[in-house]
C-alpha cells in the first residue's frame, strides 16, 4: 500500500478516496431540507436498519450534528463538524464515531477505522431532479487507518447506498 505519511491537516495522498452519485426524484429545496433539518435528517441517516435520532443540530460552519444510532443490536453515537456550508450547493464536515457527550471515539465494530472521514456533499439540480454527490477522505489519518478505508470500500458502498436508498424513500413520503 501507500507509504506516505499525512501531516495533521495535510491532503490525504491520491487513492484514498470513496465517491458515490445517485440522482432523486426531488427537487433541490426539498433535498436541502432533508441534509438540515434534524427531524427529516433523523428520518434516513444511516445504512438501511438503522434507527436514528438527530440529537444536536447546530447547522452552520463550525457546527455539529450528534446523533444517536441504533443498528444490529448496538448503539452507536455520530458527529458531523461542519467546515463549509454553501446553500443548496455543498456541505463539507468532519464525520467521526462519538459518544454520547460528543467525544471522538473509534469505530464500534472496527477500531483500526479512521477516526476522521473529511466528507463532501455537492448538491444539483436539473428538470426537479437532485444529484447528490458523496466524496470520503480519510482526514489526519494514520497509514494502517488508510489501508482499513481502502479495504472497506465495498462496507461504505453498502453503507451509502442503503443511506440513500432510505433518502431516497423519505424524499418520496416527506
Amino acid at each position: 500500500m501507500n507509504d506516505i505519511k499525512a501531516k495533521p491537516g495535510a491532503p490525504e495522498p491520491a487513492g484514498f478516496e470513496f465517491f458515490i452519485r445517485r440522482e432523486f426524484e426531488a427537487p433541490l429545496d426539498r433535498m436541502w431540507r432533508a441534509w438540515s433539518d434534524p427531524e427529516r435528517m433523523s428520518h434516513w441517516w444511516g445504512p438501511k436498519g438503522s434507527k436514528t435520532e438527530v440529537v444536536k443540530l447546530d447547522f452552520r460552519p463550525g457546527g455539529i450534528c450528534h446523533y444517536r444510532m441504533d443498528f444490529e443490536g448496538q448503539t452507536m453515537w455520530g458527529k458531523l463538524r461542519y467546515r463549509e456550508i454553501e446553500p443548496k450547493k455543498r456541505l463539507v464536515f468532519i464525520a467521526s464515531f462519538s459518544d454520547e457527550n460528543e467525544g471522538i471515539t473509534v469505530h464500534p465494530m472496527n477500531p483500526a477505522w479512521p477516526r476522521q472521514i473529511l466528507s463532501t456533499i455537492t448538491f444539483s439540480e436539473k428538470d426537479g431532479k437532485t444529484t447528490v454527490t458523496v466524496r470520503w477522505v480519510p482526514y489526519e489519518a494514520t497509514d494502517p487507518e488508510r489501508e482499513v478505508f481502502e479495504v472497506g470500500r465495498d462496507a461504505m458502498q453498502a453503507g451509502w447506498t442503503g443511506t440513500l436508498d432510505r433518502l431516497e424513500t423519505d424524499l418520496a413520503t416527506a
